[in-house]
């Protein structure tokens, strides 16, 4: 018992050791391209377009994204609210086992 927690120690030690010398013997690994990204010759003449025109765009373009996804989070939002208060509700009454998992069942279908 006496040598464990030196021997775990150790181990810990080489294998962080040897993690840093193989990423020093790989060397720096880059990313390959996005095949969505843009041609580089497409990127200064981005550039030159100014920012108060780009930005109603961008706007109107991540607006129905962002719906979206509020209305799915919202959605389980209500069904997560929903699903506590009928289990609120079945602990109220006091039930338990089968009766309970089809009362939460049968709550929850409920609009």
């Amino acid at each position: 018992m006496r040598l464990l927690v030196p021997a775990i120690a150790v181990c810990l030690l080489l294998s962080s050791l040897a993690g840093g010398i193989v990423m020093a013997l790989t060397g720096p690994q880059s990313d390959p391209p996005s095949p969505h990204a843009p041609p580089p010759a497409a990127a200064p003449a981005a550039a030159t377009v100014t920012p108060s025109a780009t930005a109603p765009s961008a706007a109107k373009a991540s607006a129905p994204a962002s719906a979206s996804a509020t209305s799915a989070d919202g959605d389980a939002a209500a069904k997560h609210a929903k699903r506590t208060s009928c289990v609120k509700n079945a602990k109220a009454k006091k039930l338990v086992g089968a009766q309970k998992t089809a009362f939460i069942k049968e709550c929850a279908a409920a609009p």
